[in-house]
């Protein structure tokens, strides 16, 4: 996962595609601490029905989600972008600790600081219960390989 840091607005096509894949990275490593540097100090989220404000609650915040969505896999594809804001949509998958499956579908706005951290992110997010056997996301637990198409492939 790149340093959040080094990519910084004002964004290009390219830098915005390349902030999107460095989210998806990082949200796919399911480490609250790395997740939580890519976020400023005071960072405000909007996450469904949560308000979350700053690292720590970012931390916990992820910490309790991934204890809670098992086998997470997230991809995401760059919707729109402006010179410091970046939209995107998204999928993930996951299950309970009952086995039950889940897709996640959603969008999400960001905002950045100069120095390329988010300091506002806001996501609206529906979860779809599925099969299992109707799972799209079967790569290893982690990054989404280079060779998986994400949403291009996956919209349906």
């Amino acid at each position: 996962m790149p340093n959040p840091t080094d990519i910084k607005p004002p964004f290009t096509r390219e830098t915005a595609i390349r902030k999107v894949q460095a989210a998806e990275d990082g949200w796919n490593s399911r480490n609250p601490e790395k997740v939580s540097l890519a976020y400023s100090i005071d960072s405000e989220w909007r996450n469904r029905d949560t308000f979350v404000k700053g690292r720590n609650q970012i931390v916990e915040f992820l910490t309790g989600k991934w204890e809670k969505e098992l086998d997470y896999r997230l991809t995401k594809q760059l919707w729109a972008f402006t010179e410091n804001r970046i939209a995107v949509r998204f999928q993930y998958e996951y299950h309970d600790a009952d086995g039950n499956w889940f897709r996640a579908y959603g969008n999400e706005n960001w905002e950045f600081d100069d120095n390329g951290l988010m300091r506002r992110r806001e996501a609206s997010i529906n979860d779809y219960v599925i099969n299992e056997s109707k799972r799209k996301f079967h790569w290893q637990l982690g990054p989404r390989p280079n060779g998986d198409a994400g949403l291009k492939e996956h919209i349906k």
